[in-house]
Formats: C-alpha cells, structure tokens, sequence
C-alpha cells in the first residue's frame, strides 16, 4: 500500500496536470476540492463543448492560462458541465460559458461579469490577484493593412484576399478576433491566400472607398475581381474556410491540413479507376499522359505524380501498400516542413485514387 504522505503527492501531481493542448487546468470532481481550496485564488470557466460561446471564448482562456502559468497565487482552470453536471450543480451553473473567481482564502466563488476579451480578463485576473502574469508574445498569420500597403497586397492578381475591415472599439470585431486567428492560421500555408484586416479608425479614407459603415465589414477580392465582394456567410472557422476553399478552389480544413480531395483530377481519376483491372495499361498511360499535357498553371505536379504511380502500379509488386504506408509514416512524423507534409498528404491522396 502507498504511504500517506506518496498518496498526497499522487494526488497533487494529477491535480495540477494540464489538459494536453492548453494552459489551463482541467477540473474534474476528483480534483476539484484539491486545487480550488482556498490556497490561492482561481478564475474557473464552466462550459460546454458544444456551446458557441464558449468555443468563441476558448483561444482567450487558453492564452489567458498561458499569462498566469509561472504565477503561484493564481490558478486559471475550466470545467466540462457536460462530464461534470453534479459538479456544475454545485455551483448553480445555469448558461454557459459562465465565469467564477475563488478568492484567496475563500471557497465561496464570485460571480463574473466583466467583458469576455482577453485584455478585460488580464486586468482583471492581475486587479483581483495582484499578480502580473507574462503574456507570451505571438506571431499572427493575420496580414495588418495599411492605406500604405493596402493596393499592393489586396489588388495582388496572384492572391485571392479575404479583408476585416474593423474598429479597435468594436465588441462584435473583439469576438472575431480569435476565430480570425484561427482561420489565417489555417490558410497560413496556402500561397494563393491572404487573411488580412484594416482598422478602419487609423484608415478612414480606405475604408470609406469600400463603403464600409458598420463593423466588422468582411469583403473577398478574388484573383479575378478585386472590386470587392461583400462576405455575407457565418462567421464562424467552418463557415469561412468552406467559403474560401470554394472560392479561391483551395482544400485546407480548419486546423490547416489539407482534405482528402486536395491534388484529385477528376479527369485522371476517370482514367485510374479502370487502370487496375484493365489488360490494356500502355493505352490508358498514354491517355493520361495527353490529360497532363493539356492542363497549365497549378497542379501540373500533381498531374505528373499521376503518372508515376501509374507506371510504378504497373512494374513494382506491392507499390500502393509499401508507398501509402511510406507517406503516412513520413505525415505523421512531425519531423516534415509544411510544404513537405503538403505534398505528401497530396500523393497519399492521388494513390487513394487507386482503390476506390
């Protein structure tokens, strides 16, 4: 049996461990009683996964506990009301996401009701716990226009430019923010895309050109039309992605990855489905190879890979089998640039063609 005093660190040790991905401590019924004991003050953000608000809110907490994570008077966590109703219940939680500060020296929780940005909740985690935190810096894949820069990169015919155009006082332009990140980061790899914002209060005479008067605004300038279409779709990460893949022809999911479809020719498709069972392969390579020769611009690569796979499919025994389990070590690795995992995620693609 474990002694008294091993049991007690166990139980710290699992008590402070930090959900994987995130900078705050998941509470759960186990260890709840253990970190918000009145030790030291905590912010907890009671949620639940499927709420809007709380996923809106979830980059800002999660950066939030990055701030206070060197901090040892105050501890930033959350908990999942739908695993832990009864512990929510405690609480008397009723909407979601709701916010409770645990003084220090307290176990009788405050309610919340300040503002739901990040820099609001800082001050006031820093006001009611006196402690400063250290807000790590980092680098946004959100392109900031300028009236200076503005023609250059949004008339660019090579990028297809999705433009906020916003106020820094704007609360709906404060709530964007995050999912704004999430989706330039999502594209960040994408060379024909740009996700970029104009504040309208430093560039009025740019922002008046567009006919913007409320805010946020959101136009897309294609590399065909740059006079600027009114973005009117949800404003969440899925509906903006799904937007941009069909618009500037791209195949990138929320998380920057890229879907099963992307490096797919349909015509090539066509021709691979009867490759495998047909007797006459030199006559389907040569088919394939006047489909290559007749496209230009992008995907001339992939069309090429086509090719390869269809002449190694034909000569090496166990090709499909040995390459898709090559490029899913390779993707799955993490030791690949993105470009690199890219391209491989696009020939494990054009192969799947193969078998279906």
């Amino acid at each position: 049996m474990l002694s008294r005093s091993l049991y007690l660190i166990l139980v710290i040790l699992v008590a402070y461990t930090i959900a994987e991905g995130t900078n705050t401590i998941d509470l759960t019924p186990d260890n709840f009683d253990s970190i918000i004991d009145g030790s030291k003050a905590a912010f907890v953000k009671f949620y639940a996964p499927w709420c809007g608000h709380c996923k809106r809110l979830a980059p800002d907490w999660d950066t939030l506990g990055s701030t206070f994570s060197k901090e040892k008077s105050v501890v930033i966590a959350k908990a999942d009301c739908d695993a832990h109703a009864d512990l929510c219940g405690r609480f008397d939680i009723h909407g979601y996401p709701t916010l409770k500060w645990f003084p220090k020296g307290s176990l009788t929780p405050e309610d919340y009701e300040g503002g739901r940005d990040l820099e609001e909740l800082t001050t006031y985690v820093s006001n009611k716990s006196g402690a400063k935190g250290s807000k790590k810096s980092t680098i946004s894949s959100v392109v900031t226009l300028t009236a200076s820069n503005f023609e250059n990169i949004v008339k660019d015919e090579n990028k297809n430019v999705l433009v906020e155009f916003y106020a820094p006082w704007c609360g709906h332009c404060k709530r964007l923010a995050p999912e704004y990140e999430i989706l330039a980061s999502a594209f960040a790899n994408e060379n024909s895309v740009v996700i970029a914002k104009i504040d309208c209060d430093e560039h009025k005479d740019t922002c008046s050109s567009y006919d913007i008067s409320g805010y946020p605004t959101l136009k897309w300038f294609p590399k065909n039309d740059k006079s600027g279409k009114l973005y009117e779709e949800g404003r969440d990460v899925d509906a903006f992605v799904n937007y941009i893949n069909r618009n500037a022809g791209t195949h990138r999911d929320r998380n920057g990855g890229l879907t099963a479809s992307a490096g797919r020719i349909e015509k090539l498709d066509d021709i691979v489905k009867k490759f495998s069972s047909s007797e006459d392969k030199p006559s389907l390579i040569k088919e394939a190879e006047e489909v290559v020769a007749s496209l230009v611009g992008e995907g001339i690569s992939d069309a090429k890979y086509y090719l390869k796979a269809m002449l190694n499919v034909r000569d090496v025994k166990d090709f499909l089998l040995n390459e898709v389990a090559r490029l899913e070590r390779m993707i799955t690795s993490g030791s690949l640039s993105n470009n690199k995992r890219d391209e491989f995620t696009r020939k494990k693609n054009i192969l799947s063609a193969f078998s279906s």
